[in-house]
């Protein structure tokens, strides 16, 4: 690369050398009307050729117009060559003067030089611009508010023109670990140097604001790039991910506050949206839960997809308001239904299946709450196990092609109630694709979402809010964490991809620590951990884990065609036994007998192991650290 921009470097100062001596040669031709130059004159043309190419060529480096890139050439580098031409002609008036009195040499063509020069250097560096984008600028300068700029790519130029058109705030610099780009001026602001001279150079050029336009960046760049950020004590402003722009280029007014899901989101999902498209086109779709966090996201992902009809299948009557509403508004021709309903209720998803037909159903509906269902194992069992034997049976009898289930990481070697129902869910579904002939069954299981209803973030936030403490259950505790629309985008591939009875498990990255994830959120607040807000361990409640699993060592892992997608084989079942108890649990659940309920969960799913989670020891409960 670095002998890549050499090389264009040379190009360029051989093109601008070439220019000021075809405008010098111009200048006399169309001075003497185009008729050759009589001896006198030609002897002084000629004489002050290298020299007009030396001091030239010297005040085009002093005005650094080889250091700028010709794809983003702008008014301002305009401006710059405007300033050399008239300078290099004044100074050769000067030096010619001294040397030959000027003698032989007309005075019209220190008139007519500057103006050829301007055209000849100008005139390829716009037209190559014109040929990248219509737009130029020049930049309004002034006492505006200082800025520096994290990067110095496709995206950072677009936000760097954006702000030079407004006008309301004055780039200083920008930086980029790309050496290729020191010192190189892109709309006449300078790359200063790499990421790690953030801090100094924020102090010495005082800059007022910072700006992050890295929109591809990884989570551990993003993660160096924060933490530089937070040294200076200057605010800061990211443009969003790539996966998250809707529409159109970065600009300025797509500069938010740096959130968690900047640090811990991952490189967009590449979805194979032909085959995505070409398998749901003209199809019913039906999501249950669809008012939920991965349900809704569920439901705009399929809405922007060319579904012919989405039933909307949700309990919580001011969730399926919202949702729907959304949809109406981003998407008005889209023909959608919306139905409150609960997935107990065999006489709803009877009308459901009847009315609508649907051939592919999502069934996102679940309680995820891990302490609360704890604590309530009937309505656990009721709406994740029997709710999800209804909705498949259902499924089975009115002839629906797919249906995929939602799971979670808490179903492997299940610790709680909630992690043993999924497992639950897991297998009475495994257990309907192996009897029936026409309607496959597809589970999909990751672990947490950023953001989501069952997420630590929103209880973190809401603690930061009100001044702390954050409470975070282990030093240790780790869990997997991606973002909804990551989520959602692979529960679709996997839809579409995956064969009945599979187990289709998202790749989830590293774990992620929850000390850690409190720690960010707490400094992005523009709080100190440990000095502004306090974090408390509380010691792990009953049913969690120090640590998620994604598959069982029984489960054979196994790649697909997808890199984000992973085949955990399945496990020995006993569908015939498993339809017996799970007659048994009905039965329990109508009598509300919990002792009971437990006894079969154990039954049903022998990996089960509930039990209580060691006590935090006396120095592991509060965390109290300088901010570096």
């Amino acid at each position: 690369m670095v002998k890549r921009m050499a090389s264009i470097r040379s190009l360029v100062v051989l093109h601008d050398l070439g220019m000021i001596a075809l405008a010098w040669g111009l200048a006399w031709w169309v001075r003497f009307n185009f008729q050759a130059l009589p001896p006198t004159n030609w002897d002084a043309f000629l004489a002050a050729w290298p020299v007009v190419v030396l001091v030239q060529g010297a005040i085009a480096w002093y005005f650094r117009l080889y250091r700028g890139l010709w794809r983003f050439a702008s008014l301002r580098d305009l401006g710059n060559i405007v300033l050399s031409a008239a300078l290099g002609a004044l100074c050769l008036l000067l030096a010619l003067f001294a040397l030959t009195r000027l003698d032989g040499v007309p005075r019209t063509i220190f008139v007519l030089y500057p103006i050829f020069l301007i055209v000849l250097l100008g005139g390829p560096r716009l037209f190559y611009r014109l040929l990248k984008d219509h737009t130029l600028n020049l930049g309004r300068l002034g006492a505006a508010e200082r800025v520096l700029i994290i990067g110095a790519g496709t995206a950072a130029e677009i936000l760097l023109r954006d702000i030079l058109r407004q006008g309301s705030y004055s780039p200083v610099g920008l930086l980029d670990d790309n050496t290729s780009l020191l010192r190189q001026r892109i709309h006449g602001v300078p790359v200063l140097g790499s990421i790690e001279r953030l801090p100094a150079l924020t102090i010495d050029l005082q800059i007022k604001l910072i700006l992050i336009a890295i929109p591809a960046a990884t989570n551990a760049q993003m993660q160096r790039v924060v933490e530089l950020c937070e040294l200076t004590s200057v605010p800061f402003r990211t443009l969003p991910r790539l996966q998250d722009f809707e529409s159109g280029p970065a600009d300025f007014r797509a500069l938010r506050a740096v959130a968690i899901e900047d640090l811990l989101g991952r490189s967009a999902v590449a979805l194979a949206l032909d085959g995505v498209r070409q398998q749901l086109a003209g199809q019913t779709v039906l999501v249950t839960g669809g008012g939920g966090s991965i349900g809704a996201e569920l439901c705009r992902q399929l809405a922007g997809l060319g579904v012919a009809r989405l039933v909307i299948f949700e309990r919580n009557e001011h969730n399926l308001y919202l949702i729907d509403r959304e949809l109406g508004e981003r998407f008005p021709a889209l023909t959608r239904a919306r139905v409150l309903g609960d997935v107990c209720d065999d006489a709803a998803l009877r009308y459901v299946f009847q009315t609508y037909c649907p051939s592919l159903v999502f069934h996102a509906a679940a309680y995820k709450h891990v302490t609360m269902v704890e604590a309530q194992i009937r309505e656990g069992v009721r709406n994740n196990v029997l709710g999800t034997a209804a909705v498949a049976a259902a499924a089975v009898r009115y002839g629906t092609a797919s249906v995929v289930l939602i799971s979670t990481d808490k179903a492997v070697r299940p610790s709680s109630v909630m992690g043993a129902t999924k497992r639950l869910a897991e297998m009475v579904c495994e257990w309907q694709n192996q009897r029936s002939a026409s309607t496959r069954f597809v589970t999909v299981r990751f672990g947490n979402v950023l953001g989501s209803a069952g997420s630590v973030v929103p209880l973190f936030r809401d603690q930061i809010a009100r001044g702390g403490p954050v409470t975070v259950t282990h030093p240790e505790v780790t869990r997997y964490f991606m973002t909804i629309p990551e989520a959602a985008q692979l529960i679709l591939q996997a839809a579409t991809q995956g064969q009945g009875g599979d187990i289709l498990v998202l790749e989830m990255g590293t774990p992620v620590n929850i000390t850690y994830l409190a720690q960010q959120m707490i400094r992005l607040s523009g709080k100190v951990p440990g000095g502004d807000i306090q974090i408390v361990y509380t010691g792990l409640r009953a049913g969690e884990k120090l640590h998620e699993e994604l598959f069982h060592s029984a489960e054979d892992l196994r790649a697909t065609q997808h890199p984000k997608l992973l085949l955990a084989a399945q496990r020995a079942l006993d569908g015939p036994r498993l339809e017996a108890l799970c007659v048994q649990l009905a039965r329990a659940c109508e009598e509300y007998d919990e002792d009971r309920l437990h006894d079969l969960l154990r039954d049903l799913v022998p990996d089960f192991i509930q039990g209580q989670p060691p006590p935090l020891a006396a120095d592991q409960t509060v965390l109290t650290f300088k901010r570096s």
